[in-house]
């Protein structure tokens, strides 16, 4: 993985700092280093999330005893207050450059998970994911804000830590299951609160003023958020995290139900998806200038649009599997090029830019259940696979 940074570091430079190569090598090195710690730090964040993300709803049930209702109020108005949070963050940020909302974003969340471990009340549940665990919702755009760069290629920086983030996913799960089946939950808790604070170390790693811009100021001004650009872009998003995360939901159910397929099959699936995010992110760094992001940001919503479809119409297992890697790059692409697209359009806000990216795969993630639940429900499976594929093609 070093390898793979200290290359990405070298391509990085040569696109944004070629005269400065020329002059010296200091300001080369320093943003080498710069890309080299934030990729640590979106690895650490990643790993630590995916690694409590499966087993928190799972906690709620078997150690606090609660019912589906109140675990459902708890996700909800954690995720709500995480976009609130994100948002507050997102516009300090941009006012001041620092990487002290990263900072305390990441310190509450590790405070939030260590208090857990005290089996709180259901009040002092909802009090404790609303002040410290939805602040954790914040440090990924903030990390990303720190990252915002303009260097050569379609994606600039972000790409590689896209698909440091889709390696993080492939681990965390992983490394949460095995501190389940030894210290139980409050090894996973512990472990979580201390991925967090490595997170913060990291960060203090990083210099937090942003990087210099390589277009002439003139030409990088802001967009209204009510602009048809910003808005149908925001919109757009937001449906495609809701065909996303709706797919998520209906497609375990479809292979288990409707196709009498195991769970073991489903794992391989998003294995599979996971896998194929990492080249599919690293792939963009090294695409031909002239390919634009808005370009590739619609060939990857156009192959979600080909996964669901193939998805409706296969039956066999193996076939099922390898369409992920579709779904895989779908993802990496517009997840890697949607902020660096946001980000553009906001080149003067890069904190509020990148907040209102991942708020819109948050409010995907919130509609997803009812969506899905719901047209499964009423028209089946296959049919809720196919309307995400729908809501692909608006998005």
């Amino acid at each position: 993985m070093l390898k793979v940074s200290l290359w990405v570091g070298r391509r990085y430079d040569r696109g944004r700092l070629g005269s400065a190569l020329r002059m010296g090598s200091t300001p080369a090195s320093g943003l080498r280093r710069r890309l080299i710690t934030l990729l640590i730090a979106v690895l650490l964040l990643g790993i630590t999330e995916s690694m409590i993300g499966p087993y928190l709803v799972l906690f709620g049930v078997e150690r606090l005893r609660l019912s589906a209702l109140e675990i459902g109020l708890f996700v909800s108005l954690t995720a709500v207050s995480g976009m609130a949070v994100s948002v507050w963050f997102g516009r300090r940020y941009d006012r001041r450059p620092s990487r002290w909302p990263t900072v305390v974003a990441a310190a509450l969340a590790g405070t939030g998970y260590l208090l857990l471990l005290l089996t709180p009340s259901y009040p002092l549940l909802l009090l404790i994911g609303v002040v410290f665990l939805g602040a954790g919702s914040a440090v990924f755009p903030q990390l990303f804000a720190l990252a915002r760069s303009d260097a050569d290629g379609p994606g600039g920086g972000t790409p590689v830590l896209r698909s440091a983030w889709s390696l993080a996913w492939a681990i965390g799960p992983l490394a949460g299951g095995a501190l389940l089946g030894g210290p139980g939950y409050s090894g996973v808790l512990t472990a979580t609160a201390c991925g967090f604070c490595l997170v913060v170390v990291a960060v203090f790693g990083v210099d937090g003023r942003s990087p210099a811009p390589s277009r002439p100021v003139e030409e990088r001004t802001d967009r209204q958020l009510s602009s048809p650009a910003v808005a149908l872009s925001i919109a757009g998003f937001v449906l495609f995290h809701v065909a996303m995360f709706s797919g998520a939901v209906a497609l375990p159910l479809y292979v288990t139900e409707a196709l009498h397929g195991s769970a073991g099959a489903v794992g391989w699936m998003f294995s599979v998806c996971a896998a194929a995010e990492i080249p599919a992110a690293l792939a963009l760094l090294v695409l031909p200038g002239r390919w634009s992001r808005e370009r590739m940001i619609l060939i990857g919503m156009g192959l979600m649009i080909a996964y669901f479809v193939l998805v409706a119409a296969f039956t066999g297992i193996v076939a099922l599997v390898l369409v992920h890697i579709a779904r895989g790059v779908a993802i990496a692409v517009v997840g890697a090029l949607g902020i660096s697209h946001m980000q553009d359009l906001l080149p003067s806000a890069p904190g509020r830019a990148t907040t209102l990216f991942a708020n819109t795969a948050t409010v995907g993630s919130l509609v997803s259940g009812i969506a899905a639940g719901g047209i499964s429900h009423a028209l089946g499976y296959r049919a809720a696979l196919l309307a995400c594929g729908v809501l692909s093609a608006v998005a």
